[in-house]
């Protein structure tokens, strides 16, 4: 995967340094980082659990037909088949028939996750939740001063701002002074979260704040902040680009609470602009990370969808995109650190229950067999060797027998040629030639033998048989010879 970087035009446009648009000079390589991936991809099933949770907890009954939850497959975003999907999680759903006679399996939850399930409506219920739930829509409704959202937008991002389902009827109304719902205007919004009252203390921003804290105070609005950068391992940044990231650190900061939206949409403080509005809105997300199309849904309502599509791709330094999960999701770099979320709240620590949970079942599931599975094997397997190897022993022994038979046939025909023909020097003369006969034909039959290959490679000491009975028969002869002269 590569993203275009465009570099930095020496030409002026109304005064602004501008990126080059008519063409593409530098390219750099996408580099993973591991860690944020993990981060990402360690969510992959809790998000289309929960949703199965929610539905059976709000039934009358605390319980499902597997049908119900196939028809709303993709708004549940259940990856697999319903029915795989919930056998995957046995501490999770309980599956039954109902009177025994049902034609459609019910599911229900266990005790395990209602448990669970409770200490996260607690969460939910507490009033340092929810003052904390409160102060993040404030400050996300005042962020470029549109101050009103549509309640499908903020559907989309319920997960990501940690929004309760019932938050209209139940968290809403208990802040009148900071935002209400009213009807929308626009097609097919079924209404919109207002603003009520502008806060000029949430209107401040993380960096604005940490730059106070650093600065002790020296800090003035419209002085140059430098955003927190860090490349993944491996990412290469050219004097080109570096010279740039320097430059554009130097620019002065643009608060995201102001609406500068009259700048140049090419122009480097629009760019710095936009990347801290995006930076502003990762950082109320309570897992510091959202789906790209999610946000980029939420740029669209805000007129800056193009603007943010320029900042993710020529800032990799600041937010990262992952692949996992078949769609990419955004993650805010300072938001963790070696992968692992730096600021958790009561509800990042209740979704960590429910990943015990659901990776202590896989565990018990399939761990536990698969080890018992590869130990049967390997019995199976080290008896089948054991056999192979008793019988190629029984072989490579049977052959030396065979050896050791023929070369005591031969000593024994040898002495036999020895004592019957001492004084003819004839018939000594054509017993040695068949005994160089028969050597020279059973070496003809082991160099053959399928066997041979097999024994000059494994058994070094059936290689040398043959070798010691032809030292033998040679130091026979020459007795013989010696006796007849």
């Amino acid at each position: 995967m590569k993203s275009s970087f465009r570099t930095i035009s020496i030409r002026r446009h109304s005064g602004h340094r501008t990126f080059s648009d008519t063409a593409v000079e530098d390219v750099y390589k996408f580099v993973r980082d591991r860690g944020l991936d993990h981060a990402v991809e360690r969510e992959k099933n809790l998000r289309p659990l929960l949703s199965i949770k929610d539905l059976i907890r709000s039934e009358p009954a605390k319980s499902v037909p597997i049908s119900v939850i196939t028809t709303k497959k993709d708004s549940l975003r259940v990856p697999l088949r319903p029915i795989e999907f919930i056998r995957s999680f046995p501490s999770v759903f309980q599956e039954f028939l109902p009177g025994g006679i049902g034609i459609h399996p019910h599911i229900s939850l266990t005790p395990e996750i209602l448990n669970l399930d409770a200490d996260e409506q607690l969460v939910y219920g507490s009033e340092s939740y929810k003052q904390g739930l409160a102060d993040r829509l404030l400050k996300l409704l005042m962020i470029n001063r549109i101050n009103k959202i549509p309640l499908e937008i903020l559907d989309l991002l319920k997960w990501d701002l940690g929004l309760p389902q019932d938050y209209v009827e139940t968290m809403v109304p208990e802040f009148p002074d900071y935002f209400r719902v009213i009807k929308s205007k626009l097609r097919g919004c079924s209404g919109e979260l207002e603003l009520v009252c502008w806060s000029n203390d949430h209107a401040v921003s993380v960096l604005e704040k940490k730059a106070r804290t650093i600065g002790k105070g020296e800090y003035t609005k419209g002085s140059a902040i430098a955003f927190p950068m860090k490349f993944s391992n491996g990412f290469v940044v050219d004097k080109k680009m570096k010279k740039w990231i320097d430059d554009w650190q130097k620019l002065p900061y643009i608060s995201p609470y102001e609406n500068a939206l009259h700048l140049s949409a090419t122009s480097d403080e629009s760019d710095k602009w936009a990347a801290a509005v995006l930076h502003e809105i990762m950082n109320l997300f309570v897992s510091k990370k959202v789906e790209k199309d999610a946000i980029l849904h939420l740029g669209e309502f805000m007129g800056l969808r193009s603007r943010f599509k320029r900042v993710l791709h020529n800032h990799p330094g600041i937010f990262y995109l992952s692949s996992k999960l078949r769609t990419h999701t955004v993650v805010l770099r300072d938001g963790y650190k070696r992968g692992m979320l730096i600021e958790n709240n009561e509800l990042v620590t209740s979704r960590n229950r429910y990943m015990k949970l659901m990776n202590t079942v896989k565990k018990e599931n399939k761990a536990v067999p698969s080890s018992s599975k590869r130990e049967d094997k390997g019995k199976v397997e080290g008896a089948v060797c054991d056999t192979n190897a008793k019988a190629e022993n029984d072989k490579v022994e049977g052959e030396v027998c065979d050896t050791d038979a023929k070369a005591g046939n031969d000593d024994i025909s040898g002495s036999d040629v020895e004592n019957d023909h001492q004084g003819d020097f004839v018939d000594d003369d054509e017993d040695d030639d068949e005994v160089d006969q028969n050597q020279s034909l059973n070496r003809r039959r082991r160099n053959s033998s399928p066997r041979a290959g097999r024994r000059s490679f494994g058994n070094s000491g059936s290689r040398d048989k043959p070798q010691s009975r032809r030292n033998k028969i040679s130091l026979k002869t020459e007795k013989k010879r010696s006796r007849m002269y």
